[in-house]
């Protein structure tokens, strides 16, 4: 038996996240779907993350392990051939049996892209998020250092229930102005259910001083979610890389 290690693109607008669901469209399902039809034979496949609704990915690795003789070459095409438009097959590969998406990532890589202006941009409406007020670059940098390191992040979860640990290391959290084009990365060990948006909310009430920068120590502290910001929209956050050894 092979095992492929699949690396695709898809934009996240018209899927109830990836994760399948009994009543809602996901990206696993319609991938799943393909992948019957392209192997000859019902798989499951295991993705690296579960990312929410409306949640976009440059770079998302799923693992799936099938008896079919299918060159790599012709499973990217074949499947890019079977998927919709809003979803791209980027490459293919044999691994070890004991790869898995999921379990062989050692870090992974987001970023959250928001449009900068007064105006809305017609060809962003879904793509990223339409904030107003102009950002302070160096205060929101401040802010952003005390996330780096390994903390708990119980205050950034929207929902800690049944989990092990809450505790996480980011490796770098940074911030990119393009014009009206604003880019914030993070990048981890694992993030927690909403984390990085409750990040990005935050970040944006410490631009608008309704948070001190410093106050991020305290609410990582608290452990509390009540003391974290709001929740970003989820159409400004993208899977941008996954990394393994």
């Amino acid at each position: 038996m092979r095992n492929l290690k699949v690396f695709m693109a898809y934009r996240g607008t018209n899927y109830h996240g990836y994760q399948k669901q009994d009543n809602a469209v996901t990206v696993q399902e319609t991938v799943e779907n393909a992948l019957s039809v392209i192997l000859n034979e019902k798989v499951s496949m295991h993705g690296c993350s579960r990312t929410d609704t409306g949640v976009h990915a440059n770079n998302y690795c799923f693992s799936v392990k099938t008896d079919s003789k299918i060159p790599t070459k012709g499973f990217v095409r074949g499947m890019n051939g079977q998927l919709p438009l809003d979803i791209s097959i980027l490459s293919c590969e044999d691994v070890d049996e004991d790869f898995h998406a999921r379990y062989s990532c050692i870090a992974k890589e987001y970023i959250y892209l928001i449009h900068n202006s007064e105006s809305k941009d017609p060809f962003s409406t879904d793509l990223k998020l339409h904030y107003r007020r102009p950002i302070d670059e160096q205060r929101v940098l401040k802010a952003a250092k005390y996330f780096i390191g390994t903390h708990d992040f119980a205050a950034f979860c929207a929902d800690s229930t049944g989990k092990l640990s809450t505790v996480r290391t980011i490796y770098d959290l940074d911030i990119e102005i393009h014009g009206s084009q604003v880019k914030l990365l993070v990048k981890g060990d694992g993030f927690l259910y909403n984390m990085i948006r409750i990040i990005v909310g935050t970040l944006l009430m410490v631009n608008e001083k309704k948070l001190p920068p410093d106050v991020i120590i305290e609410i990582l502290r608290s452990k509390n979610r009540l003391n974290a910001g709001i929740t970003a929209q989820p159409h400004g956050l993208y899977l941008n890389r996954v990394f393994y050894k």
